[in-house]
Order: structure tokens, then sequence, then C-alpha cells
């Protein structure tokens, strides 16, 4: 049975056949092929929901199935452009460029292990792509992908946490905030298939809830702590103090860097809160500058996190 099947047919016997079991009933080569075809169909294929489940396929196949198979030789060679490629994010020509060695020198396990990790990065990659674009489709979202410059910026921090008396730091803006408890197994990654295959368990109820330990503490409280202030350096220092990790930030580029460290959700956060707009990736401009639009020459931002307890 085409691997392509478990993904198109309107036959629920089809559909649901586990990727395993149907793996498990092709021969080395027939996988081989069946892989081929699966590319061919995640590239061509307009449909998101095809091309992301043709992307797991493929992850599957390469980290799972095809190496447990005696016939693939346990050695290889991995090309170091397309190592670049993946660090890079830049996951479709990290495929293209493993699977042109596949082509020279044949399969082998440390090519499937990197195709298999370039799959996987690309089907999330696929899927945060649609919800950046439904996230620009809402009206009240499009100046922070249109804002291309620092001098288009039109966010600006208040003149109270600009202003200090002398010698003084700066005001301090602390936020404190509930936590999100998910009360379904449908409120992340699962819910696009779930959505699509099992529609009537993709129903989510998001609750919005306080802590506190039970002998120790007198009232429940925002776990979540997030604080703000102006510092005299232009760089945008981020601190997790959970994770004991901080990081001064110089450039635009390190800021959309997420798996530079360990503070690739406080990055995040300050993208989606326009702080360093969608719109200045890729930018040809120095983060001193967008700095200096928001805070004023020589300035910069200082954002701590912490989660108690």
């Amino acid at each position: 049975m085409p691997l392509t099947d478990l993904i198109t047919s309107q036959d629920p016997a089809v559909r649901d056949t586990p990727l395993a079991s149907a793996c498990r009933a092709l021969s080395y080569r027939d996988l081989l092929a069946e892989r081929d075809a699966l590319d061919r169909f995640r590239r061509e294929n307009a449909n998101l929901y095809a091309r992301v489940r043709a992307l797991f396929f493929l992850y599957a196949i390469d980290r799972f199935h095809l190496p447990a198979r005696a016939e693939l030789p346990s050695e290889g060679r991995i090309p170091y452009a397309g190592v670049e490629r993946l660090l890079a994010r830049r996951f479709d020509e990290a495929v293209r460029l493993f699977r042109a060695e596949e082509a020279a020198r044949g399969p082998s396990d440390p090519l499937c292990s990197a195709l298999a990790a370039a799959h996987h990065a690309l089907a999330f990659q696929t899927l945060a792509d649609q919800v950046r674009a439904s996230v620009r489709g809402a009206a009240g979202n499009r100046w922070m992908f249109r804002t291309g410059s620092a001098d288009e910026h039109p966010l600006r921090v208040r003149p109270e946490l600009r202003t200090r008396a002398a010698g003084a730091p700066f005001p301090v803006l602390r936020e404190r905030t509930p936590v999100r408890m998910d009360l379904s197994h449908s409120c992340w990654s699962d819910i696009f298939f779930l959505g699509m295959d099992y529609p009537e368990g993709a129903r989510v109820l998001n609750v919005s809830i306080d802590l506190g330990v039970n002998g120790r503490d007198a009232a429940p409280r925002p776990p979540i702590e997030v604080y703000f202030r102006v510092i005299d350096e232009p760089v945008l220092r981020l601190v997790s103090v959970d994770l004991d990790a901080a990081a001064d930030i110089t450039s635009l580029a390190e800021v959309f860097d997420f798996a530079r460290d360990y503070l690739g959700l406080l990055k995040a956060a300050v993208i989606a809160s326009g702080l360093i707009p969608p719109g200045l990736e890729g930018v040809r401009q120095e983060l001193k500058q967008v700095l200096e639009a928001l805070v004023g020459p020589g300035l910069g931002i200082e954002l701590v996190s912490v989660v108690n307890d």
C-alpha cells in the first residue's frame, strides 16, 4: 500500500493504518521508494495538512524505520553545508543537501539521522508559518510585520520608566500573571492533527489560575512574574531566574536565534509583544538603533522572568 494513501484515503480503515505496520510490510528497497514518493508528495501538494503529515512520516521513517533495517549502511557522510543550513533554520535547504548526498553516495544511518532532524524541524516550521500567516492576517497585528526599520517602530517606552533621580536606577515595572492550565490533551502541536483527524477530541478548555503551596502560602497568587526596566547600556538583557540563564543581546539576528541559548521563550515573548517586531527579522540594522527608538540614545532594556516554585 502506498504510504501516501495513509494521508489521502477517505477510507478510515486505510487512513488510520499505523505507519509502523505499513512500513513493516515493505521491503528495504520499497521503503526507500515510498520515502521518495512521500518527499515528492510533500513538495507538490498544496494542502497544508497533507504536507505536514508527509513530513512527519518522513521523520519517522528516517528516525525509526530505516535504521532498523539491516541493509542500511551504518557509516556515511553528513555534508557540513547541510548542517549549517539546519543550524540556520533553513530546513528545506538542509533536506535538499542531505538528499543530494544520498543520491551521490547512497543512504546511510548518519544521513537518515540528519534527514530526520531536518524533516521534524521543517514540519513544525510549516505549522509555525501558518500560525504566523494567521497572526499577520489580524488587522491589529499587521504593524508588527510592516515595521521594517527602527525609524518605523511605533512603540515608545513610557516617560515614567525613562525618568530617574540623580544616581538612582531607572524604575522597575513588575507584571504578575496567572498560569494557564490545559485541561485537555489538545492545546499544543497535537491540536493540528486532532482537529483534522479527530475533531470531536480536539475541544480545548483553558483555565488561568493562581498557585500557592498548601501550609506555606496564606493565599494563592499569580505565579509568573516579569520585571522590566531601562538600563544604561544599549543592549537587550534577558534573564530567566528559574533557568539561571542570562544574555546581553547586541544584534537583531541573535533575538531571532531561538536555539542559541535557553532563553528562546523570552525571545519569542519579546517578538510577540512587538518590542522587537517580527518584521525586523533579517533587517540589516543594529539592535541599538531599535533600542534608541524605544528608549533613547545609549539606553537599553532589561527583562527578568521568574516563575515562583
